[in-house]
């Protein structure tokens, strides 16, 4: 949710990371990823130009119409402001923790299966998203913080948090975090989340804690898979293809019936 003009300190973060990092790989490095970069950066610029700026209005007038009991905004303001920021993480986490695993049926794939196509991950691919996905996200993220009246300033501190955080899990390190991984969401687990193997992609959903995936069932270790392998069976497009994505005719098709199924209906 943050402005462009941030980006740019964020990038020289990212860029002497990588250069500490990598050393003599990194020119190589962002060869190999240009491509994918500039999709990305498209993607960033058209959300934050057109999208961002749309739903603004609309979620505000939604938050202003909510009734509420007059002791919400008292109870909020008698906790400490860092207490109701994290009960903000949480809570917005909660949430993308959900609409994540939405995004994952066979229904909004199309949507999603954009976030998912770099083959050479790095901290931009945060903003791979297609229109579509940075909807559903700013709107199913920001809900329920919404309804239970939090502040607008906890609401728009942890959205930022989660943000930064988010350019961090989708940097190209194998970082796994050490004993801070058992309850921050690392590098190396959310990469594990963009995996080439569709099966162990059903994992790691949550942006920052690991909360909610291992009380649902869903946080893998990522130790047995550092620098595995990322990108979809569908590919990788430019940012017209990624635009069009979820209109390919492939995404609306209904899956063909096992034979052995026909044969015994028959």
């Amino acid at each position: 949710m943050e402005s462009l003009r941030e980006i740019a300190p964020i990038a020289l973060i990212f860029m002497a990371l990588a250069y500490v990092l990598k050393r003599d790989k990194v020119w190589a490095g962002l060869k190999s990823a240009r491509r994918e970069v500039g999709t990305n950066f498209g993607l960033l610029l058209f959300n934050s130009v057109v999208m961002i700026p749309l739903l603004t209005v609309p979620l505000g007038l939604f938050r202003s119409n909510i009734p509420q009991l007059p002791m919400i905004p008292a109870f909020w303001e008698m906790l400490p402001k860092l207490l109701v920021v994290i009960i903000a993480i949480v809570i917005i986490d909660l949430a993308a923790y959900w609409r994540h695993r939405l995004e994952h049926s066979r229904a909004f794939w199309r949507i999603h299966a954009t976030h998912h196509a770099d083959e050479a991950m790095n901290w931009l691919t945060l903003h791979r998203k297609h229109p579509l996905g940075e909807l559903l996200s700013l709107v199913l993220d920001l809900i329920p913080v919404l309804l239970l009246g939090l502040p607008i300033w906890a609401i728009v501190t942890a959205a930022l948090l989660r943000s930064w955080w988010g350019y961090l899990i989708h940097a190209d390190v194998p970082w796994t975090l050490g004993i801070f991984g058992k309850v921050m969401m690392s590098p190396a687990a959310h990469r594990l989340h963009h995996i080439r193997d569709e099966a162990l992609m059903g994992s790691n959903y949550a942006n920052t804690i690991t909360l909610w995936d291992r009380l649902f069932g869903t946080y893998i270790d990522p130790a047995p898979y550092l620098n595995c392998e990322t990108g979809i069976a569908e590919g990788s497009r430019t940012l017209i293809g990624e635009f069009a994505r979820p209109f390919e005719a492939r995404y609306w098709r209904r899956p063909a019936r096992p034979v052995e199924a026909d044969q015994s209906a028959a």
